[in-house]
Parts: structure tokens; sequence; C-alpha cells
């Protein structure tokens, strides 16, 4: 498993190690890799206040990186005598940390540049520093300008960034703002201490086809139905072959998952707890939650483009989706200082370190690969980590489909594209009346409104689907070598390269969850509960379907993948395929998004839009190789040790 076009950062890395600690005030080096696709001239806008504050981050190369990937793809493969045989996090460390004299010259040039250093991680990693900008510009030899990136101002270096030959140095990150996007792309706040208020507006269906809006325009010559209200534990447990589990001891106890997300819900517990309650789900047991909430901000840095609020209702979902399926297992919140690369990954970072967890789930990523390609693989060398210590990544795959509509080129989402984490799609799903599977098919939506009695030019644009595609930086890791069609590979040309997703479960928000939150509402900052969905809903499901896999084994699976591919086209997953015919549902919003006294906005959603990617038989690149198939996925898992 490796990188595309990376040429550059490698000779970096064989450059840095040719050169002595006492040659290197003498000898500076550029950073290839580390500056973002869009910090281009032509978009280039005002030079960055020198007074500005910073905050970056100097990654370091793992000791013998060979050896790491091997140990890597040896502890993952079934196939495999180490297969299972992962490390302790303190074992990692001393065989790959870097060296404590080569992390300590680093953190002593930064501090001679009159910067910062504010944190070293147990594994030495990185070095994270901040400092105004005219420091760092000077410190790295380029300045720091806005970028016009879509509707946002972005700072970025203006040139590449170099520093002394300090050996192990791979990348810098930080220098640019690009942040990290949360999935999905729900509503999102202002400053305040809670998310704003939503409700779901009336009429809705307590499953797929339940209520007809037989008083609307028809789609396509049919009565389409009113979408769901939200699908409830037993209906999902049901519709994924684990309606028994819980009530023959597979629920998750014992197991621990962790969830990464930025800053940390100050009402977390008390939602979850009443979530449980309406829901009739087990509730929190005293120990079951634990919030590591990050440390507090000394400067804006990558917190410039968040809101924390907008944040809470993201790690609601998260902590309940996985409680849905695993009512005992504990979770482990790790929020990070703020949505920057840098400090998710430090996120990460503490669990693996700390070993707080068997499973982390993660429901960010930035739109598309834009970062340095040398940043890209400085944090997929975290992940490297996580393989060899049994801890299984799962990552949203986005909310974008091809990402076309957003950004104006295919891409896909990092870090679901990097080759060590398990990438998860999302589907559309009817859930029949007595939680049956009435379809099921990649997620992609159009949607139209009503118009003068009419839908207006159905099914109207895009609006939002499973994040999938081909990376242009990663090349193709061996356990897809003989699932993914070349056409999907390829489809850049030049050599196979990742594609993603890997697996799917259900992510669209018109067949999605009840998520319960405290929010902002004009009589005051309450609980309040709402419809929602997107890969945000299917990583932390899929998540907490390997803790149940973990329980059943009695052994940690860790990093799935290459034993995930070994159950294409078995009854372990079922393959999703694309509707043989147009399916459309309504959804009727409140205009205000609270209540009717501003009306309503009825809309037309159609099903299975996926724009460039394309839901087919057998592996495809909007659900990857299907959907789990609850106890059969379970058991098929075990049986690969």
């Amino acid at each position: 498993m490796g990188l595309l076009a990376l040429s550059p950062a490698a000779a970096l890395v064989a450059a840095l190690a040719s050169h002595t600690s006492a040659a290197a005030a003498e000898v500076r080096v550029s950073l290839a890799g580390s500056v973002p696709e869009w910090a281009v001239p032509a978009q280039r806008e005002a030079p960055v206040p020198g007074s500005q504050l910073v905050d970056l981050a100097v990654y370091m190369s793992w000791r013998d990186p060979e050896e790491v990937t091997r140990l890597a793809e040896a502890v993952s493969d079934p196939s495999s005598s180490h297969y299972g045989h992962h490390l302790g996090a303190a074992e990692f460390r001393e065989r790959f940390a870097p060296a404590p004299s080569d992390v300590e010259a680093v953190a002593a040039w930064l501090r001679g540049q009159g910067l910062r250093v504010v944190h070293i991680p147990a594994n030495r990693h990185h070095i994270a520093a901040e400092g105004t900008a005219d420091r760092v510009e000077a410190a790295f030899g380029t300045g720091l300008a806005g970028y016009r990136v879509g509707d946002r101002v972005l700072r970025g270096p203006t040139a590449t960034p170099s520093m002394p030959a300090l050996h192990g140095v791979v990348a810098v990150s930080g220098l640019d703002e690009g942040g990290a996007a949360v999935h999905p792309d729900h509503v999102t706040a202002g400053p305040s201490a809670a998310p704003p208020g939503f409700v779901n507006g009336p009429p809705c269906s307590a499953w797929w086809g339940e209520r007809l809006a037989s008083d609307l325009p028809p789609a396509d010559g049919a009565v389409a139905p009113y979408v769901p209200c939200g699908y409830s534990a037993g209906q999902l447990r049901s519709v994924y072959g684990l309606e028994h589990a819980e009530r023959e001891g597979l629920d998750g106890g014992g197991q621990t998952v962790a969830v990464t997300d930025a800053y940390a819900s100050p009402t977390i517990r008390a939602d979850v707890d009443r979530y449980s309650r309406n829901r009739g789900l087990r509730p929190l047991g005293r120990d079951q939650l634990t919030e590591i909430a990050p440390p507090p901000l000394t400067s804006p840095g990558g917190g410039t483009h968040c809101d924390p609020a907008s944040w809470y209702a993201e790690e609601s979902l998260d902590v309940e989706a996985v409680h849905l399926l695993a009512p005992r297992a504990r979770v482990v919140y790790a929020g990070a200082r703020d949505c920057s690369n840098v400090a998710l990954d430090e996120a990460i970072t503490t669990v693996l370190d700390g070993e707080l967890a068997q499973v982390i789930t993660n429901s960010w990523g930035s739109p598309g690969e834009s970062a340095g390609p040398a940043q890209l693989r400085a944090f997929a060398d975290t992940f490297l980590q996580a393989a060899i210590e049994g801890v299984g990544l799962i990552f949203a795959s986005g909310d974008n489909g091809d990402q076309v509509a957003r950004r104006g080129v295919r891409t896909v989402d990092f870090p679901a594209s990097a080759p060590w984490v398990t990438s998860v799609g999302g589907t559309s799903l009817g859930i029949g009346a007595g939680g049956e599977r009435v379809f099921e098919t990649g997620w992609g939506v159009d949607r139209t409104t009503l118009a003068g009695g009419v839908w207006a030019s159905p099914p109207g644009p895009f609006l939002y689907g499973s994040g999938g595609g081909t990376s242009r930086v990663f090349e193709q890791p061996d356990y897809q070598s003989h699932a993914v069609p070349d056409s999907l590979s390829r489809h850049f040309g030049g050599a196979r390269a990742r594609t993603v997703p890997d697996l799917a479960m259900v992510g669209d928000p018109n067949t999605g969850i009840i998520v319960g939150v405290t929010q902002t509402f004009p009589d005051g900052v309450r609980y309040g509960e709402y419809r929602i969905g997107g890969t945000s809903l299917a990583a932390p499901l899929v998540a907490a379907l390997e803790l149940l896999a973990d329980q059943h084994a009695g052994w940690h699976h860790g990093f799935l993948n290459p034993a995930l591919y070994r159950l294409g086209g078995t009854g372990a997953l079922r393959d999703v395929v694309a509707l043989e015919a147009p399916l459309a549902a309504v959804r009727v919003d409140y205009a205000n998004r609270l209540d009717a006294s501003g009306g309503l906005v009825q809309s037309l959603r159609t099903l299975g839009q996926t724009q460039s990617l394309h839901t087919a038989r057998g592996y495809d690149d909007v659900t990857g190789l299907g959907t789990p198939r609850g106890m059969a996925f379970i058991e098929a898992l075990g049986r690969t040790r």
C-alpha cells in the first residue's frame, strides 16, 4: 500500500537523512508536498497580517517506515501467520516512534524561531507549535496569504516552505487553513452554546410507504410516499439481521469504541440519556461514556472557519448511532481542539497512544485530497500505527457524491481515501411495516420543490449523496486488487488507485434516524429531536458492528479491509444495486425550521441519483462491497482467524 506521485517527498526524506544535525543550520531543504493545490497565484488575495496567530505541526517519519508498512500488512492479513498479533502502544513507540533526539532538534529549532512548542504526542509523530504569521513566514521561508476557495478565503503559503535539514522531517501542516468538513452538512450554528433548533415537519411515515402524498402531484405517474419520520433501533436491527443479537447477549458488552470530532458537547451525557429514555433504549451505565474534552484554544488556528456548536449535533449522532446497535459498549469521546486536520489527527493519536479503544469512528473529512501529498502521507502514517495496534479505523466517505456539484471537479474525501482505513458510504433504505427491507440502493438524491401546484422540473438538481470515487494520491492497496474493476481504479488513467468506499449502511437523511441533542430555540436552550443521516450515520453503525464482531469472536479484528474484501460476493454481505425504476418520496419541512408559522416547504426527493458514480453489481463506488448481513457478517469475520 502506498502513494502515487510522492517522489518529491520521498526525495526529501532521503535528503534529510543524508545531513547531520551539525549541518542543519547551514542547509535548508524544501518541504515538497506541503502546499495545498488551491494555493495558486490566480486565487491569491491579501497577505495575512503579521500579527495573526498560526497553529502548525512539523511531522516526522516513523523509524524504519518500510518495516512499519510490512508489519501493518502482516497483522491485518488473514493469510499471514502474524494475523491478529498486534503490538501494544508502548511497544509500537519503542520500535517505530521518531528518536527523541530528532524530535528535540526540531522543537529546539522552532523555539529558536520565536515559535512556542505547544504539544508533542507520546508517539512523537509531530511537534505542534504556534506563533505569529511574521515569525512563521521567516521560519519557513514563505509568505502567507488569503486564497479564494469557493465561498471562503483560506490562509495558505505563497511558496513551498523550507527549513533546515533536520533528520526525519517529512512535512509541515497548518500553514494552510483547509480544515475539515463535518458530515453531513446539517444545520449550521452561529456563535451560541448549542446548535439552532430544528423540528421535523409533518406529515411523515413510521415505515416506508405508510403515508402516501395523495394530496400532492404524482411523481413519474405514481403517488409518492412521505419520507419516514426516522427509523428506530428495532427497525435497523431487523433490516440488518440483528433482531435477536441483544437478546442473545451480543450487545457490545466489554467492548470500547472511540468517537472523534471537533470540540466537545457540554450536554452529551444528558442528551444520550434523554434520547435513550425516549427511544426505549438501554440507558448508559455510569462508566459507559467518557468524554476527553479538548484543551482551550490559545489562538484561532484551524478554528477560524469552525463553529463549536455546529459540531455538537455531530457528536450526539455518532454516540447515539453506536448506542443503537451496541447498547452496552463503552464510548470514549475524544474531542479535537478545533476542526483542522492536525487537531483531529491529535485526537486519534490520543486514543492510540492511550490504548483507549479497539475501534475509532470518524464522521469528518476534508472535501477532496487538496492538501499537499506530503501532508496526506504524514496523516496516513497515523493510520499505520492504528493497524499495527489492532485498532479499527472507520471513516465516513462524505456526503457530496463525486464532489462535482460542490467543488467543480471529481474527487474523493480524505482521510476516507487512505488505504489504511475502512471507508463507509451511504444507502437509501426503505423499511417496511414488519421491519423487512423494501429496497436499499446507493444514496444519491435530486431535489425539486412544489411551485404553482406542480413539481418544478423534476427530478431537480443534485442535493447530496454518498461520497465515493477514485483517489488521485493513493495507489491501490492489495486487498482491492481482485475486487475493484479497472474502470474504477484507473478512472484517471495510469496505475490502479485506491477506490472508495469499502462498505455502506443507511445514510440518506430522508431514510435516516432520529437524533437527540440540546438546541437553541426561540424560547431558550433545550433538548430536541429530529431526523438526520449522512455517512456520519453509516460510519458509527459499521463501528458498532465491528464491536459486535469483536465481542462474538473474543478478539479484536483491528483494521478490517483485508478480511472484509475476502467476504465480497458471499452471504456475509448484501450486494447493493441500482433501482430498476425511478423512486421518489415527498418531504415536508418548516420554512423557518421550527413551526408552521413561516409556511411549509414541500419537496420531491428522487433517490438513486449518484452523478458520475454508479451503484452496480459487485464492487461499486457508491456502496463498495455492499452492506453487512448482520449475524452472517459477524460470524464470517470471526472465521478469518
